[in-house]
Order: C-alpha cells, then structure tokens, then sequence
C-alpha cells in the first residue's frame, strides 16, 4: 500500500508540523482543513484546503466539512474492485491513502465545567466518520489518531513508500478503540444529566469506562486462573500503581498489583515521612518517622513475621540507608517516588525484587487532582457491576466528639488519629493499635469484632500499655472494649452508632479508657 495522499484534521497538534514534513518529503500530497491547515501552511508546507478538493466550501460555521463523497469515497473505495474502481473514475475522485485525525476536545470541556451548549459542540462529527472509514477499510488505507504513531508512520513511509499490513492493523484497532472510547464519554456525560441545564447525577445512567490491556499477567489470583492488567486511557493526576515505572524485578503478579495498590493508596494518607508494609492487601506495619530508612523499620517491627515477602510502600525517596534496610528482609515489590543511585546499587542485587516509581508521591497531596471518573470505585460480581466513591473520607480532631467521662491526652490524641488512617485500609472488623506514630498491633478480617481484638493482641510484639485504639466502625457489645482494656490501652477512636453505646461507654469509664466517636464508619470488604 502506498501513500501518496493523506488527509490531516487534528485537534491536539503536538508533532503534527514534522510528521506532515516528513510526509512531504516523501512526496504525499497533504490535504487539511482549518486550524490545522492554518498550522501546516504557516509552517510552509504545501496543503490543499479540503473545501478546494471537494469543490465545496465549509458550512454552518465549520459544522460540514469533511461530510463529502469525495474524502470518504476516497478513504472507503477497495482498490481493485472493478466496481469501486469504475464509481471513483466516474466521479474523479482521487484516492485518499492516510487519514490523520484526532477529535474536538469533548472531554476537555466537561473537565472545564463549560456550559451545556458549549460542551455540545465539542462532539465531533466528520472526525470520527473519516475515522471509522479510513479503520473499514484498513486493507488499503492507514488511520493515526494518536500522535505518539506519526514516527512509526513516517518511518515506514520513508523507508517504503507505504505502511505495511500489521501496521495497518494496529491502526485500525486503535482507531476503533479511539471512537469507541470518544462516543462512551459522550453517553456518560449525558446520561449524567436529566435536562440540559440540570445539575449533573452522581453516577450517570450509562458508566463509561473503558480500558486499554497493559498486559497479560501470568495468571490471576491463583494459578488455574487467568488474568489480564488493564489501565485508563490517562494517567491519574495523584500517584498511581498503573502508571508507574517498573525499574526492576521479575513480572509484576496479579496479587502484586492489588497488594502495590493497597501499599499506595494506605501511604497517601500521609504528608510526612510514612512506610507502608502490605501483605494479602492489608496493612502488616505502618510508621512515621524522620527518614525512610527508619520509617520501614520502625514498620517492619510491627509484625516482622508477616511483613517477609510483603509490599512496601514509601513517601519520599529510597537513600542507601533505606535500601540497605530494605535489603535486608526478603520483599515481593518497593513502590517510592525516586531511588537514589546508591539504592539502585544495592537493591539491584535482589534480581528479583520488582522496584517501582510512582514520581508523583513526591508532589504535595494538595497540589493531587481527582477526575470524577478516578474518585470512583468499581468491582464486579456476576453479571453486574458494583460502583461506589473512594473512601477517601478524612477527619480531624475538632470532627470527634468525646463519649466518655475522661477526654485524651494530647498524646492520646495524636496516637488516635494515626490509627484512624491506619484502620481505613485494614480489612473489617479492623483493630489498630498504634503509639508514637506507628502501629503496634493490628487484627483484621474477623467475623466479629472482639476477634480482631484478640487476634491483634495475640500478634503484638511490643507492650500495648498506653496505647490508643483504632476501631474501623462502632462496638455492638462491651466485651471488644474490655478485651483492649486488659491489653493496656488508654483511648479508642471509632465512629460511634451502636444501640448498645451506652453500655460500651460505661466499660471505657470503668477502666479509665477515653474514647471518642469519629461519626465516620470505615468498612472494607
């Protein structure tokens, strides 16, 4: 297949000056149409107005342009078909052999907010049309919707004269996934909304999301499952285990990927320097402290049993110091923002070792961006899709209403808001015992919650005495109470609600524990 005539219409025109260049040079007749024939001619190229080629001149203000029996009998005639052959003779029209096209920034304006009428007219018509023409009939003509392809295309245009038959393909599927994609955004944002000018539902009618496969994974949760890893089609503006750089190690795993999430998402609750220890998707250790190297130990200490092949999760940047703690006990996956050469050195020993960068655990949580489609959270079950909104719920202490006679210490304070992070990422019923910034014990994954108590305690390294509790949502009985009195705790934090509230109450009172009620409920199946 040769190209001696492309069409160029794009809205995004990063790389589109060079690649029609290199197109040009080859000798490809370049057609365009406004803005971007505005961009090509400014440049110095040679474009023919598509309006010239037609013979008919744009209309409605831009809306008709392209709609035209001479660029999509162009693009659509099969060459060789005798039939197709004689309509384009007849007809004079000239074969298009390359279509570039990406389409009006519809998602863009609902990001912006615009107006209804505003967001309308960015659903583009003839772009997707030519699109589609140019993908049906891949036999005979390339389509590039995605300026990362114009190198690949041009290259195979120099070196050819032509884009051979695999890239065709691959175009052709990308360019389908493309509009598929486009037009999904379009059913959500209106299905989004009852009337044009009404406040938008929280969860549209038609959910739109669609996926594009990273790879596939070795097997699923177990081995006689198989298991794919899909991402979004952009990158979220807040760290993110999709879209972070793997620098080393053997294939990430599918319970890799939902531990490193779980890593993730567990470390972003803090601003200061944090370690995450993860295993089975739950917390295993958590702390705070001056520096990573200490902050890992000071996790791995909460359960160091549990944490061997765990998942670590880091908010600043892996040192030697760091690395050389981490080296030191047998781990599946690191996620941090940055490595320090020194690290790469010394964690470069453990072949194995998967090392990943997530850069934008780096930038301030305030300067973090949320789309509407990244604050949800989706998971299926037969047949059906379950959707909610992140917990993402955060309280402070001035939220917190104190239930019993004995108000915190400041301390205890300080001990409780920490755990309360803390129990948001552990399975329920979720126990967290924590003191001076890190966790001491934590029980999870029970069918009631004086079990997560016990199991906690029986767990625990280190004296409890004097430590706070964090209870993922409210006590039924008093019996969970008494369990974390005789343990040595001195205050509890949990959300409060129970009819038996009363009588838990009372237990705190009779063994001098403070508790406060958060209001807030925190459950993680």
């Amino acid at each position: 297949m040769v190209v001696r005539r492309a069409l160029l219409s794009v809205s995004d025109k990063t790389g589109l000056v060079n690649f029609a260049r290199r197109l040009a040079a080859r000798g490809v007749e370049l057609l365009s149409t406004g803005g971007t024939q505005r961009a090509l001619s400014e440049a110095g190229l040679a474009v023919t107005a598509v309006g010239d080629y037609t013979r008919a001149p744009e209309i409605l203000g831009g809306r008709v342009k392209t709609l035209h029996p001479r660029v999509h009998g162009g693009i659509l005639y099969r060459r060789g078909l005798a039939a197709d052959e004689a309509d384009v003779a007849a007809r004079d029209i000239p074969p298009i052999d390359l279509v570039v096209v990406n389409l009006y920034p519809f998602r863009e304006a609902v990001a912006a907010g615009k107006p209804f009428e505003d967001v309308v007219e960015e659903i583009d018509i003839g772009g997707p049309a030519m699109v589609r023409s140019a993908a049906k009939n891949s036999a005979h003509v390339a389509v590039v919707v995605d300026p990362q392809d114009y190198d690949r295309v041009a290259s195979e245009v120099e070196a050819e004269g032509g884009v051979d038959d695999a890239t065709r393909y691959e175009l052709m599927k990308k360019a389908f996934a493309h509009t598929a994609s486009y037009d999904a955004a379009i059913a959500e944002y209106l299905s989004s909304r009852a009337a044009p000018g009404a406040q938008p539902l929280h969860f549209p009618g038609t959910l739109a999301a669609t996926w594009n496969k990273v790879q596939d994974l070795r097997y699923g949760e177990n081995p006689h499952q198989a298991g794919a890893f899909y991402r979004a089609p952009r990158e979220p503006e807040e760290p993110s285990v999709s879209f972070a750089t793997v620098l080393q190690g053997k294939e990430l795993s599918y319970n890799n990927l939902l531990d490193l999430e779980a890593a993730l998402a567990c470390v972003k609750e803090y601003d200061a320097a944090a370690c995450v220890i993860i295993k089975h998707n739950t917390p295993c250790g958590v702390a705070l402290a001056a520096s990573p190297a200490e902050a890992f130990a000071r996790a791995r200490d909460c359960d160091p049993v549990s944490a061997f092949g765990g998942i670590v999760a880091l908010n600043r940047a892996v040192d030697a110091a760091a690395a050389r703690e981490l080296a030191g006990l047998f781990l599946e996956c690191v996620v941090a923002p940055a490595y320090a050469p020194e690290a790469r050195d010394i964690l470069g020993a453990k072949k194995n070792l998967r090392l990943l960068e997530s850069r934008r655990l780096a930038d301030p949580r305030a300067n973090w961006r949320r789309r509407p489609e990244e604050s949800r959270e989706l998971r299926s079950i037969v047949g059906g899709l379950l959707v909610m909104d992140r917990d993402l719920g955060a309280i402070g202490r001035e939220d917190c209403k104190v239930m019993t006679r004995r108000a915190p210490t400041e301390k205890e304070w300080q001990d409780l808001l920490f755990a309360w992070k803390v129990v948001k990422h552990v399975k329920s019923n979720a126990i967290v015992f924590a003191e001076g910034d890190r966790t001491l014990a934590i029980g999870g994954g029970q069918t009631s919650r004086v079990e997560s108590v016990k199991t906690a305690v029986m767990k625990a390294r280190s004296p409890l005495k004097g430590s706070a509790v964090g209870s993922d949502a409210f006590f039924p009985f008093p019996d969970g109470v008494e369990e974390i009195a005789r343990a040595g705790a001195t205050a509890i934090i949990q959300p409060g609600g129970s009819v038996r509230d009363a009588e838990v109450v009372a237990a705190a009172d009779q063994a001098g524990i403070a508790m406060v009620a958060s209001g807030m409920r925190h459950f993680r199946h």
